[in-house]
């Protein structure tokens, strides 16, 4: 039986020949002096470093935990990308239009799997920005992934449109007693009927901040 070492220096073999790379331009890439540290790696002779995994990686254009784990570990960090619509106000209704992918604003990552049909909103306003240290809380400016296959229930949150589409609004999903409602998490903002108007277009699967909000 092969040792994890081993394993781990045939998965580097195959990736570095798959890029049709030899030792000495992958020992480049990775800014070592000589290819003997990459050769003891693909024998299993020597134990590879998490640092040398992140280096590797980067050079063959796979995740660390590729190297160090193969593909199952790498659907970790499998990204999907979805576009970003126009912003979502969450407080009362917000005039939107149709959109289709060309209206995007950008293409957003995420490790969620979502639909073919899902998109991100920015959220605007507060109503959904829950009270200190209660959570969940969405507060302006983050990102939602608007999933229109999922089904929503009650307790999910969702992105719902009312008087012909032309406005969505972004709230928690509530039923009693056979009425819907939608439910702002901040308690100094209204609850909203979702009646015979209003349509639910996706539930909220995702939540993350911009990628600039970090700088």
């Amino acid at each position: 039986m092969k040792t994890m070492h081993e394993l781990i220096g045939e998965r580097i073999k195959s990736l570095r020949e798959a890029k049709g790379l030899s030792q000495v331009q992958l020992a480049k890439l990775c800014g070592w002096a000589a290819p003997s540290r990459l050769g003891n790696y693909e024998l299993g002779t020597r134990k590879v470093s998490a640092d040398d995994a992140v280096i590797l990686g980067s050079a063959l254009g796979v995740s660390p935990a590729m190297i160090m784990f193969g593909d199952e570990a790498d659907s970790v960090f499998k990204q999907y990308e979805y576009p970003l619509f126009a912003s979502v106000q969450a407080g009362p209704f917000s005039e939107v239009g149709s959109y289709t992918a060309s209206d995007a604003k950008s293409w957003v990552a995420t490790t969620k799997k979502a639909s073919e049909n899902a998109f991100w909103l920015e959220v605007k306003g507060h109503s959904m920005t829950a009270p200190q240290g209660v959570r969940p809380s969405f507060p302006e400016g983050m990102l939602i992934l608007v999933d229109p296959a999922e089904d929503v229930e009650t307790g999910d949150f969702c992105v719902a449109s009312a008087n012909g589409d032309s406005e969505v609004t972004f709230k928690k999903y509530e039923k009693d007693g056979g009425v819907s409602y939608l439910v702002p998490l901040n308690p100094a903002y209204r609850v909203l009927d979702c009646d015979h108007s209003c349509r639910i277009i996706g539930k909220v699967v995702k939540a993350q901040w911009p990628e600039e909000t970090f700088g």
